[in-house]
């Protein structure tokens, strides 16, 4: 195995820093623009460029749409931060209709084409500013932010960092008018790391009318009853630590935790994290408790946790012997704590669960103390254009901190990796790389395994799986894996010739590494029989140059001369070749390891229209006879017509 390893980038997505990714729409309207709008994707975690198809080059593009009013209305409505590399008047004008509130609007900014611009129009109070300075930062622009309390008092109240909660939003209003028409504030700061605060332009003293307080305390003041204006902050400086038998019910542990912080006067908002041993790492009550939080779990190995031993309030001799330490709740509450921090509510219990509660002195950054669960997208990137790739595909490579493939097909990525951590390996070293993929996934780490293709056709996918199956290791199992689909190859061939894959068909594999000849043999002969549209995936090598003819041969015995064959080389690629050719005149040599061969049935059809060459394969429509082609075409808004669609079109 051969490793490449470039430094993981620090930077990450300041949206939604304690739950999912939000989706982040970089749009590009003109080509002009499209370096800067994929220096800004490159630059945030989740971000995809979606170009004008008309105007940009769609194979430089995550999504390419049609009609800018129509795109930019679809995703705002999905609830996706756009950046738009463009005027700032096509942006107002297309998400005008759909505006609803400061609170509930995604963030929307304008940049200039340069890039030396960035303009919060929208959601300035959704996380707009914050980005627009993390942006204006990293790529080296100005940050044009026109929120009074950011202008004046340096900071604004209703965007706290990441990890800060803001308990009574509607106090924000205000206690800023009154700060800007000369009062003074009173900062009561009990927990947190509250330089942000203390570093702005406020005027305070001990005396001052406007309170404003940090705290883990769950009781909040109502304003209307003191009369006097106050900010109330939750700082992340709790750290709930939690045990529980395996597959508890999530319901039980969420009560658990959240009776226990309300018996103790602690609000939610200031868990930085739920916590527990690694063993725990795929338990779904753990999970579902942080999810119900909106926080991330994080987890220690027995190790760390025993090093907590002197700290426990109820050390277990029967939980050393189970899991290598002597408290888990405690300890891990501990653990993410630091060494500064308190345990201040020792181990409560349920029927099935048990939890712990830590307080920091200092802000806790979950990134910085233990490890995630270990993730492993297994990704098909289709045939390498970008414009081929599902969204989904492109999100997951984009928040992986760790790429693993072949080099030619990280090559194909671009600036989708850009400051990832990338392993790659040698053409046959497959299972190197899914089992190093594995590994590096049991360490807590967010890895793509990167394939063409589909993953789960011919691909990683499988040996993933065969792997898991045959060590059944413990921290393997451990990993949270997804499988991506992509387009594949017999997809990509079959739309450039037309329909091909109309009727029945079927893949079969010409490699004999790993599937015996005969095999290959008796699948070709019983495919020839079943009158199948076949594709040949791997259909030769430098060494085996036999198999493709003999394929021939069998075919031959079942089906015309005159057989369309189509011959997809280098698929969705600059130097992309489709050849129609009659399959008695099919010969190795028009063929290698980049060619995928579709062989027709005795059905399929080579036509020439125009000036254009298809193939396509019957499905039978026209024994249905002239008053299936003379009915009425419904239509609808909806699928409401859906039964009148023909019976033999339910399959589908």
């Amino acid at each position: 195995m051969t490793t490449q390893d470039i430094p993981a980038s620090e930077n990450t997505n300041p949206i939604l820093p304690t739950g999912p990714i939000a989706p982040i729409a970089v749009i590009c309207l003109t080509q002009r623009a499209l370096p800067t709008a994929k220096r800004i994707a490159a630059s945030l975690q989740g971000a995809s460029v979606h170009g004008l198809r008309t105007r940009v080059s769609t194979s430089d593009v995550d999504v390419a749409f049609d009609n800018t009013i129509t795109h930019l209305q679809q995703t705002f409505s999905a609830d996706h931060v756009i950046i738009g590399v463009c005027a700032s008047g096509i942006l107002i004008r297309a998400l005008a209709p759909l505006l609803a509130g400061k609170w509930q609007d995604a963030a929307v900014i304008a940049v200039d084409e340069a890039g030396s611009m960035f303009i919060p129009l929208l959601g300035g109070h959704h996380g707009g500013n914050r980005l627009v300075r993390d942006l204006a930062e990293r790529l080296g622009g100005q940050a044009a932010i026109t929120t009074p309390g950011d202008a004046m008092l340096g900071l604004a109240f209703d965007e706290p960092p990441v990890g800060w909660h803001l308990a009574n939003p509607d106090a924000v209003k205000p206690a800023t008018a009154a700060l800007l028409a000369g009062e003074i504030a009173r900062f009561e700061i009990e927990a947190g790391s509250a330089a942000w605060l203390t570093n702005s332009n406020i005027e305070r003293s001990d005396n001052g009318k406007v309170r404003i307080c940090a705290t883990p305390k769950a009781i909040v003041k109502n304003t209307a009853e003191t009369g006097i204006p106050e900010i109330i902050y939750h700082p992340p400086v709790i750290s709930l630590g939690v045990g529980c038998e395996r597959h508890c019910e999530p319901d039980e542990l969420i009560k658990l935790a959240t009776d226990t912080l309300a018996a103790n006067d602690l609000s939610p908002h200031s868990v930085a994290c739920v916590v527990s041993i690694d063993l725990k790492s795929d338990e779904a009550a753990v999970h579902a408790l942080a999810s119900h939080l909106g926080v991330p779990a994080r987890f220690y190995d027995a190790a760390t946790l025993e090093a907590e031993a002197p700290r426990l309030a109820n050390p277990s001799d029967i939980v050393f012997a189970e899991t290598g330490c002597h408290g888990v709740a405690e300890g891990a509450a501990l653990a993410a704590a630091g060494p500064n921090g308190t345990l201040v509510v020792s181990k409560k219990k349920s029927k099935r669960a048990t939890c712990a509660i830590g307080l920091s002195t200092d802000d806790i950054k979950p990134s910085n103390i233990g490890c995630s669960q270990g993730r492993l997208s297994i990704v098909g990137i289709g045939p390498g254009q970008p414009g081929w790739r599902s969204p989904e595909a492109s999100s997951l490579i984009s928040r992986a901190t760790n790429i693993v493939g072949y080099q030619m097909y990280l090559d194909l990525l671009g600036p989708l990796i850009d400051g990832k951590s990338c392993h790659h390996s040698d053409l046959g070293a497959e299972e190197a790389r899914a089992r190093h993929a594995l590994e590096l996934a049991a360490t807590g780490k967010d890895v793509a395994l990167i394939g063409s293709g589909d993953a789960g056709i011919y691909a990683l996918a499988t040996l993933v799986f065969e792997l898991l199956d045959r060590e059944d290791r413990s921290d393997w199992n451990r990993v949270a894996i997804q499988v991506s689909p992509g387009i594949s190859a017999l997809q990509a061939a079959a739309s450039r010739i037309g329909a091909p894959l109309g009727h029945d068909f079927c893949a079969i594999s010409l490699s004999d590494l790993l599937t015996p000849r005969d095999d290959i043999l008796r699948r070709l002969k019983a495919a020839a029989e079943g009158d199948f549209v076949i594709a040949f995936y791997n259909p030769v090598s430098k060494r085996r140059r036999d198999l493709l003819a003999q394929a021939r041969d069998i075919l031959l015995d079942h089906r015309g001369p005159e057989t369309p064959v189509v011959l997809g080389r280098q698929l969705g690629r600059p130097d992309e070749k489709i050849t129609i050719v009659p399959l008695s005149k099919l010969e190795v040599d028009m063929v290698d390891m980049l060619t995928t061969v579709l062989v027709g049935s005795s059905n399929s059809r080579h036509i020439t229209r125009g000036e254009n060459n298809w193939v396509y394969t019957p499905r039978g429509y026209e024994k249905k006879g002239p008053d299936a082609a003379n009915a009425p075409v419904h239509s609808s808004g909806s699928d409401a017509n859906a039964s009148h669609a023909p019976k033999n079109d339910k399959a589908n």
